[in-house]
């Protein structure tokens, strides 16, 4: 980032799962593809095919060794705009623990985001945009449930899983304890699944609760072609990471 350029993981060698080989290289690597730009609305080029990278190779002991580095750019660095740069944007415990508190109390994002400018001398000291701040605050808003609703809703499945054993339910919790995905499963569910689950569909397209978080259920159709649920999931966003635990969770 001092330097005046971002970076990106161009390629990576995993054995077992486990990354063995990594090269890391300027952003401005590759060719753009100027055949598919938008004539109406056209996205700067920033590829230059720069060669600049770093390879490395994960030892027995688990440390990383670099085995090749070049730091030869055929572009202009630009120290002062590096931080434009999505890789090199970064908000800090702190910051994401101001941009909480104020937003909690109410202050509109903009002044919240004013804030954090004038403690750190400028906007030009900041590692991070005010989009990264509203991006970052609607996704704590997604997560923050009311006040005694995470608790509610776990002693609620106790309570259920207690009356019928059968009944599965696991929650996953953010870096902050708050609840970030669930999934659920009854008896009936179960048993449905067991009978008539050789064909499952998958959809995220409802949003009934006033969290916003996406309901997720999975469903099949019975030998009456009625259509059965085989269990049911709460995710905070679409993104891989939700889909990948959602996905894994219902295997379970």
């Amino acid at each position: 980032m001092q330097s005046g350029f971002g970076v990106s993981k161009r390629s990576s060698t995993k054995t077992d799962g486990i990354p063995t080989y990594i090269t890391i290289g300027c952003s401005r690597y590759g060719k753009s593809n100027i055949s598919s730009q938008n004539v109406l609305n056209p996205h700067p080029i920033t590829k230059t095919q720069c060669k600049a990278r770093l390879l490395a190779k994960r030892l027995e002991d688990n440390k990383w060794m670099v085995t090749s580095f070049s730091d030869e750019h055929n572009h202009v660095l630009s120290p002062g705009k590096s931080r434009n740069y999505r890789c090199n944007r970064k908000l800090t415990a702190i910051a994401k623990r101001k941009l909480e508190l104020n937003d909690a109390t109410g202050i509109r994002m903009n002044k919240n985001f004013n804030v954090l400018m004038v403690e750190a001398g400028g906007h030009e000291n900041l590692p991070f945009l005010e989009k990264n701040c509203r991006n970052y605050i609607e996704k704590v808003r997604r997560l923050r449930l009311g006040a005694g609703d995470a608790s509610s809703l776990q002693n609620y499945f106790k309570k259920v899983q207690s009356v019928d054993a059968n009944f599965f339910y696991t929650i996953d919790h953010d870096e902050e304890n708050r609840i970030k995905n669930l999934f659920w499963a009854d008896a009936r569910c179960r048993a449905a699944y067991e009978d008539f689950g050789d064909v499952i569909t998958f959809d995220t397209t409802y949003l009934t609760n006033k969290y916003d978080m996406p309901f997720a259920p999975f469903v099949g159709v019975n030998h009456h072609g009625h259509s059965i649920l085989f269990g049911c999931g709460l995710i905070s966003s679409e993104d891989t990471e939700n889909f990948i635990w959602l996905f894994d969770t219902w295997l379970t």
